[in-house]
């Protein structure tokens, strides 16, 4: 994690007005190199102005001193210098006032009205001083280049330490921009990893929902099968020993292709063991933008998934249905509309809803009248599985036992490809269980 400025001010703050002590220690160490200067030329300035001269040195002193508050009020210190030009003192202050004034947050007209003033100040009392080092003779240089001498050294004395306090500022604000900007991309990248972590967690509890939902297709409705000619099997195998063979052998070739399907699913599991996460694929998970992440995408990752199992078909819904007929299910089955091939994932989520309606109608209204219609439509797919109310003297073969999670499956199932189930009690007393799934899934 990167230090910001904040931390810095944190770890190192300085006292009253100083954000470090490194800061506080050189204000000191140049304010108390001022006051020596401004005492020491406070000496020639009390002479000159016929004073004592340690008054002189003690208001060259305390000008001095004001250099301590350059952080704090810079435009105080660049005043002071200016007001003591005059006194031929207070040039490091002078200096040092102008640098920091430039470098300070101030508007810059403010910096350039200080800056003028301060120019005009050393002008002047270099043009001054100099006519009077002529008029004494203490001079021997053209009256004509004293104008020329005092714009030089107004110049020298005010321009460089201004142009260099305004790099400084441009410099330190761009540090501090490139802090916050390096702040802010942290705090996104930690956000973004989070969401990844989030987006992980969801996608193996997809996974998992996705196994429990395929697992249940396929053990639930052969094993229900398997129950219901057993206890046929159980029922004739005194009265009709050859009908018992032939439910023997349903039972032996249900539990056989429960078996195959289950291998063909722990296969692929198997198979997706070895494949870990690789570094490239964590950092492009971090780089793509919050945005994309949606519902379709989510569908369609998840459907690649399921394409890697091999499933079932629609022209197997016709074994599917006798296999419920063999095991004494009155079912009838209707198909409307020009037969074509669909994508797998449509052809497979179809022939499971209308397996697991089956095997509902085994468990809970067995011995009941059953219609299974499907629908090829322009545009889509549709199917239903409804059946009647059971006859009162039916007695059930077996009781089977139910997780309540095949209508659950059926509706994730298809409201993955985009399309529509309902399900519920018809007015007769018997169920319905109707889908919708578009041709192209979405």
């Amino acid at each position: 994690m990167t230090t910001t400025g904040e931390v810095h001010r944190g770890a190192d703050a300085g006292p009253w007005w100083w954000a470090r002590w490194r800061g506080a220690v050189l204000d000191v160490s140049l304010a108390a190199a001022s006051a020596v200067e401004c005492a020491l030329e406070g000496i020639e300035f009390s002479r000159d102005a016929g004073l004592p001269v340690p008054v002189g040195m003690v208001f060259g002193l305390f000008a001095g001193l004001t250099l301590l508050l350059r952080r704090r009020w810079p435009i105080a210190v660049v005043l002071v210098s200016i007001a003591i030009t005059p006194a031929q003192m207070g040039f490091l202050m002078g200096v040092v006032g102008l640098y920091t004034l430039a470098a300070s947050e101030l508007p810059r007209r403010i910096i350039g009205a200080l800056a003028g003033m301060s120019f005009a100040g050393m002008f002047i009392v270099t043009y001054v001083r100099a006519h009077q080092g002529l008029a004494r003779g203490d001079l021997s240089i053209a009256g004509g280049f004293i104008p020329f001498l005092s714009v030089t050294t107004a110049l020298g004395m005010m321009a460089p330490p201004v142009l260099l306090g305004l790099y400084a500022g441009a410099r330190r604000r761009l540090m501090e921009s490139l802090r916050e900007r390096a702040d802010s991309l942290e705090r996104e990248l930690m956000l973004l990893a989070e969401r990844a972590e989030e987006r992980a967690e969801w996608a193996r509890n997809e996974e998992r929902t996705r196994i429990a939902r395929e697992m249940h297709d396929v053990v639930a409705h052969r094993v229900s099968l398997m129950v219901v000619h057993a206890a046929a099997l159980q029922a004739v195998a005194r009265k009709d020993p050859e009908k018992a063979v032939r439910n023997a052998a349903l039972v032996g070739d249900m539990g056989r292709q429960a078996l195959t399907e289950l291998r063909e699913m722990l296969g692929v599991l198997r198979t997706g063991e070895g494949a870990g996460v690789r570094p490239a694929e964590v950092v492009a998970e971090v780089a793509v933008p919050l945005a994309a992440v949606g519902a379709a995408a989510a569908a369609a990752a998840s459907r690649a998934a399921d394409d890697g199992v091999e499933g079932p078909c629609l022209a197997e819904l016709e074994e599917l249905v006798g296999q419920s007929a063999a095991a004494g299910m009155v079912v009838r089955l209707s198909v409307e509309g020009v037969v074509r091939p669909y994508a797998r994932v449509v052809e497979r989520t179809a022939y499971r809803v209308v397996q697991e309606a089956l095997t509902n109608v085994h468990k809970h209204a067995a011995g009941a009248r059953t219609h299974v219609r499907l629908a090829h439509r322009s545009a889509e797919i549709a199917m239903q599985v409804e059946n009647e109310r059971p006859e009162p003297g039916v007695v059930e073969g077996a009781r089977l036992p139910s997780g309540g999670n095949g209508l659950v499956g059926m509706r994730e199932r298809v409201s993955a490809l985009g399309g529509v189930f309902v399900s519920g009690p018809t007015d007769a007393g018997g169920f319905r269980v109707s889908a919708v799934i578009p041709a192209r899934a979405a």
